[in-house]
């Protein structure tokens, strides 16, 4: 096997987690298109807390998984925003290879399986002098 599509994958890889454990900190902070149409009809702070009006965010709540080690783009029980934020990030990228990977591998394995036993009878064909192909071994005489 050539080694050359090993060598990208790697680099892709560690690109990928630069991005995420490092440039990611310097994402913008300022809500984007959805949270601030959600915010369209209030009167926001500073710190984008309510303070009055009526919009669709003051209907918000928290999801099943606000609890969950990587929410809110962060690592529960990392104190350093700058660490806790790349690492995030880095996790979900080695989380986000692994399944893919592993969903890589698992096909590719189905399908030499597949190709194994079911092999075409002409892969192996010898062409006699007369152009006929045969399937088996050539015979000499």
């Amino acid at each position: 096997m050539n080694k050359r599509p090993w060598a990208f994958v790697v680099g892709g890889l560690l690109v990928a987690l630069v991005l995420a454990g490092v440039v990611s900190n310097y994402a913008s902070s300022h809500p984007d298109g959805l949270d601030s149409s959600l915010l369209k009809g209030c009167t926001v702070d500073a710190d984008d807390n309510i303070t009055g009006g009526s919009c669709p965010a003051q209907q918000a709540k928290d999801h099943e998984l606000a609890d969950s080690p990587l929410a809110d783009y962060g690592v529960r029980g990392v104190d350093n925003g700058f660490l806790s934020t790349g690492l995030s990030g880095v996790l979900g990228v080695l989380l986000t290879f692994a399944v893919g990977a592993g969903a890589f591998w698992l096909l590719r394995r189905r399908s030499t399986g597949d190709a194994t036993s079911g092999a075409d009878a002409t892969s192996g064909a010898v062409s006699g002098a007369d152009g006929a192909r045969a399937t088996g071994p050539a015979v000499r005489g």
